[in-house]
């Protein structure tokens, strides 16, 4: 997957019947909240518009490059200091955060999603750390976390369930080309 396969806001225009898998099926909202019913999910779609879903900076689609379907979504954004879990008290780490359609799990498009955003990211920005919140009871998101380079640092309560927060440098994520 190159940082080309995760696209922004008008493929999610086009796809918006195909999104509404990961909000609405309950396994892949396990961890999440719970599903959405699907009326729900297009009220609110609705309501705050596609770009609300998709316009944030670092926001992506995930997309098969062959048939243009919808897998999921990949972001890497400032954790707020509004919510638990931080590295420091001023908060505002970057956070990566990445849902997957029920079908394409334990296939590595998680990873390399999260990899294709994490190393456009490195080229880009100044090292930092980067955060990734999950439940903890999750255990095939706890596993993508260290498989990516992830190393679990605390627990904390959010939602009602104990959260794992896991950190790595944005810049172990540099491409062997950006390094020279």
């Amino acid at each position: 997957m190159s940082a080309g396969s995760a696209t922004h806001g008008a493929y999610f225009a086009r796809r918006r019947g195909r999104k509404h898998d990961d909000v609405t099926d309950p396994d892949v909202r396990a961890y999440l909240g719970g599903a959405q019913s699907r009326a729900a999910f297009a009220r609110d779609l609705d309501e705050a518009g596609v770009p609300a879903a998709t316009d944030s900076a670092g926001s992506f689609v995930i997309a098969d490059r062959h048939t243009d379907a919808f897998l999921g979504t990949v972001s890497l954004t400032r954790r707020g200091v509004h919510r638990p879990g931080h590295l420091r008290p001023c908060g505002e780490e970057l956070e990566l955060a990445y849902t997957l359609n029920r079908p394409f799990w334990g296939r590595g498009v998680a990873y390399q999603a999260a990899s294709a955003v994490l190393g456009a990211a490195a080229v880009e920005l100044p090292d930092e750390p980067v955060i990734i919140v999950t439940q903890s009871a999750n255990a095939r998101s706890l596993n993508l976390a260290r498989r990516l380079g992830f190393e679990p640092v605390m627990t904390f309560e959010e939602f009602d369930a104990q959260q794992t927060l896991a950190v790595a440098s944005l810049h172990g994520f540099r491409p062997q080309w950006a390094t020279r």
